[in-house]
């Protein structure tokens, strides 16, 4: 009989999957009942520490004015991100009566997650008690849920989360995967759904789109960091420089401008123009390619070729932004960056604020996000 091996386990680890275990077997927030009238809801997709603290600089920054709010982090029980560790921070710094959580229980797989499937329960809970939900950036999505092989430029780190946000997506908005299939915004067709960076990209694919899965090399046709850097940063989305210059201390975002379209949301809802070119802060390398059913294109970079932000037809409060308008470091005074090298340090906020619109339309962002889930919260 071959003796068997012992395989050594450090102390730590097995800490922190005992406590990960234990946390997300109590976190269960919308098995409780529906929150009390007056209290509104806000459930965040990949509740890590930083979306966490994310929303609490936006509130602290005044742009969630939102009275009583609860944000939820819904994941599923199987993603393998560090909520154990924004869990520990809630409940350090004593933000239970603010952040709660909820694990999604159930198998999801490729084949089964544009449909009825063993979470669709979950979905239609979390909907019913929420007022709005925000979806996160992060890793490449598996290409094979958008229907395309797999480029060697795609990092896939994070699959089962892919699987929960695209499968939670289609059952909010539908899509091409299947026409007939009823979206629960057809209730609530006001429903605020905002997707940030990667967030955007799950929008598209959630509703049968498909994404571009490096642009430098697909849609502008270049391979090496110089010719990027050659193209000049109004067709950078992230910045370039540091895979040359990894000592510098150069920021991994860009600042570029971009294109709004007269019939989107930014010009016809929330007061700006087509001669308005705010900048934005991105850090990507994927972009929305074919549009997803009902999705239509609302701003591009300042050539066209790479869609900054989309917004859905039929349900008018769903809005996807392949920028960061949630990074802290747009609000911050005092924190100095540098994109070049040959540059002198700067203040994102002061440029932003030096080139009007620009930081304003920031604002005007969270505005609108926190006015929809206000009026979301009242009407449910």
């Amino acid at each position: 009989m071959p003796l068997r091996k012992r395989i050594l386990v450090p102390v730590s680890m097995v800490i922190m999957i005992l406590t990960s275990v234990s946390l997300f077997s109590q976190d269960r927030f919308f098995d409780t009942d529906s929150p009390g009238q007056g209290t509104a809801v806000l459930t965040i997709c990949y509740p890590t520490l930083y979306s966490i603290r994310s929303v609490l600089g936006l509130q602290e920054e005044g742009l969630l004015p939102v009275e009583n709010l609860i944000i939820a982090g819904v994941f599923h029980e199987e993603e393998v991100s560090d909520y154990a560790g924004a869990m520990n921070f809630i409940r350090n710094e004593g933000l239970e009566d603010r952040f709660v959580f909820h694990a999604v229980r159930g198998a999801l797989n490729p084949e089964n997650l544009y449909g009825e499937n063993p979470c669709t329960d979950e979905y239609r809970n979390i909907f019913s008690k929420s007022d709005a939900v925000i979806f996160f950036g992060g890793a490449d999505m598996p290409p094979e849920l958008y229907g395309r092989k797999t480029s060697l430029l795609s990092a896939l780190r994070t699959p089962m989360r892919h699987y929960f946000e695209l499968s939670f997506i289609f059952h909010l908005l539908g899509g091409h995967q299947d026409p007939d299939f009823r979206p629960l915004l057809r209730d609530r067709p006001d429903f605020p759904v905002l997707g940030l960076c990667l967030g955007e990209q799950s929008i598209n694919a959630g509703t049968g789109g498909t994404l571009v899965q490096d642009i430098w090399s697909e849609v502008y046709g270049l391979t090496t960091v110089e010719d990027v850097i050659a193209l000049g940063p109004e067709q950078w989305h992230n910045n370039p420089w540091p895979n040359l210059k990894p000592r510098d201390g150069l920021l991994s975002y860009n600042l570029h401008r971009i294109r709004l379209s007269a019939a989107g949301k930014f010009v016809r809802e929330l007061g700006f123009t087509e001669a308005d070119h705010p900048y934005v802060v991105s850090s990507h390398h994927q972009a929305v390619s074919r549009p997803g059913r009902y999705i239509r294109v609302i701003a591009t970079s300042m050539d066209g070729r790479v869609a900054e932000a989309i917004e859905h037809e039929r349900f008018p409060n769903v809005l996807g932004l392949q920028f960061h308008p949630e990074f802290s470091i747009i609000y911050d005074h005092e924190k100095k960056v540098r994109i070049d090298p040959d540059q002198e340090p700067f203040t994102i906020r002061t440029m932003l604020e030096e080139n009007s619109p620009s930081f304003a339309f920031h604002q005007k962002i969270w505005e609108w996000f926190a006015d929809k889930l206000h009026a979301s919260a009242d009407g449910r």
